[in-house]
């Protein structure tokens, strides 16, 4: 019998919690895992990266998606913890190991500290794109160095930027540029485009997809890690043409950058950025998804039947448990055609 392919759509913690779920589905699934990660991140490490070293796509998402992945044997889980091990700014004297030379001062100004707010995988990640030019190559390599059970690959071949018109408070409406703009920008998030609005989009996205069993949406961020994807016009049309069934996983509580916009709205835009898009299943948690029949009403309008389950943490916090969720997916992605 052969797996089943999974093609999971996203960026940042959202997709990492998808991904870490799918990992917990393979105990009972023989999944194909691919995820497909956003590339317009210009926050942070990686923000700092597309700045410094014009680097080809910003790391971090990519990188978060790889440690998501990564095998549970304990060369691959270290490996996996190096790539997330984040360097801390130098504030203090650091004395020097037994035998290995003076005292190291550590300096305070953290402007000159180049690696500081770095981490060791977005720096590696950058290194494997310049040496072999070519993302895909890069990211498979550093897949093997922490035997990631699946596949990650770029949205498009470069970096991205996210654009939005936000309507603020009162009215007005401003252009927001950045990613990272966009996701901390008061007010609401009108419309949404890439700049490029068609960038180049690797052969293996779209090979991954035109193949899918189930393509997966969310959760995460919505206009910055979901929506995106459905921005891309090649990709966007991969999407719609894929024999694959659909499913979107909710999110389990508003962020900045969908402040007043309601569990139903979250689906209602994925219809307003890809009118063609059909979806087959609807994940949410019954607890954080609020009065349910407009959420079933918005999924019912997508094609979609709404699954209700709980997946969140047990600490009341609006994190998805990716054991929970994992077994929330097995019904879902085994369920035969």
């Amino acid at each position: 019998m052969t797996a089943t392919r999974v093609v999971a759509f996203g960026g940042g913690h959202g997709l990492g919690a998808s991904l870490r779920a799918l990992r917990h589905s393979t105990r009972q699934l023989d999944l194909e895992i691919t995820a497909i990660v956003t590339v317009g991140d210009d926050g942070g490490s990686s923000g700092r990266l597309r700045v410094e070293r014009d680097a080809l796509l910003p790391p971090g998402d990519l990188r978060q998606a790889l440690a998501a992945l990564a095998d549970d044997h304990p060369t691959h889980r270290l490996t996996a913890r190096l790539m997330q091990h984040r360097f801390a700014a130098m504030s203090m004297a650091m004395p020097a190991a037994a035998g290995r030379g003076p005292r190291i001062e550590r300096r305070a100004d953290r402007s000159q500290d180049t690696l500081a707010g770095h981490a060791v995988g977005n720096l590696l990640l950058l290194g494997l794109i310049e040496m072999l030019g070519d993302p895909v190559a890069a990211l498979d390599h550093a897949a093997e160095m922490v035997g990631a059970r699946g596949r990650v690959l770029p949205m498009a071949r470069h970096a991205v930027g996210i654009e939005a018109d936000v309507v603020a408070a009162d009215g007005s409406r401003v252009t927001v540029s950045g990613q990272h703009a966009v996701a901390v920008a008061d007010g609401r998030v009108a419309s949404l485009r890439l700049v490029p609005q068609d960038p180049p989009v690797c052969p293996e996205v779209i090979e991954a997809v035109g193949a899918a069993d189930w393509l997966i949406f969310g959760p995460g961020s919505w206009y910055t890690s979901v929506l995106p994807h459905l921005l891309v016009p090649e990709l966007a049309a991969a999407i719609v043409a894929s024999p694959a069934r659909r499913l979107v996983t909710l999110n389990l509580s508003p962020d900045r950058e969908t402040a007043g916009l309601s569990t139903a709205d979250h689906l209602a835009a994925l219809h307003w950025y890809l009118p063609q898009l059909r979806i087959d299943t609807v994940l949410a948690d019954a607890k954080w998804v609020g009065e349910p029949e407009p959420v079933r009403a918005a999924a019912h309008d997508l094609g979609a039947d709404l699954v209700l389950v709980p997946v969140a943490v047990a600490d009341g916090s609006p994190r998805h448990d990716p054991e929970s969720l994992g077994a929330a997916l097995v019904p879902v992605l085994g369920a035969t055609r």
